[in-house]
């Protein structure tokens, strides 16, 4: 008889079917962080690309301010600052993420090939930005496409 009740407790208590992995309905702890969903891995990629378009500003500004003021390199950087900052109001980043501004100068005679960088790199920042419209949400999309035109007009403005 008491092997008939012990075996009945489980079903009396409503346990019968019940498994430890039943009960937990959240993330495994045991897994680590789950992996950021796409969109932000994508804008988190774009962010690491306006960090280093930044930079390459500020080191073509840094080498020769006057061929910084002629070639109307400063509006430019400042409206790249103004896209990383709009880029990283969609994303938290830790405050310890941010990039500093990058080392030495250029020298004058190697402005124009910092011009050239340039250009080629708001060219390519375009067309990357261009690619990613596709798979994003709509707002981050039309964000995307707002720094695309305006790195396209970067191109025109810097001889190109």
């Amino acid at each position: 008889m008491v092997l008939a009740s012990a075996a009945a407790l489980p079903v009396l208590l409503g346990t019968a079917s019940c498994r430890s992995e039943d009960l937990f309905t959240g993330p495994d702890p045991l897994a680590g962080p789950p992996r950021p969903a796409p969109d932000v891995m994508t804008l988190q990629a774009v962010i690491a690309a306006e960090h280093n378009m930044i930079q390459l500003y500020r080191a073509a500004i840094g080498g020769d301010r006057a061929a910084a003021r002629a070639h109307g390199l400063e509006p430019l950087l400042a409206e790249h600052e103004q896209h990383l900052a709009r880029l990283q109001a969609r994303l938290l980043v830790p405050a310890g993420a941010r990039a500093s501004p990058a080392g030495e100068g250029l020298g004058s005679a190697r402005g124009r090939v910092a011009i050239a960088r340039l250009r080629a790199a708001e060219r390519a920042s375009a067309a990357g930005l261009v690619q990613r419209l596709g798979p994003v949400e709509p707002a981050l999309a039309q964000l995307f496409a707002s720094i695309a035109a305006s790195d396209a007009t970067h191109v025109t403005a810097l001889g190109g």
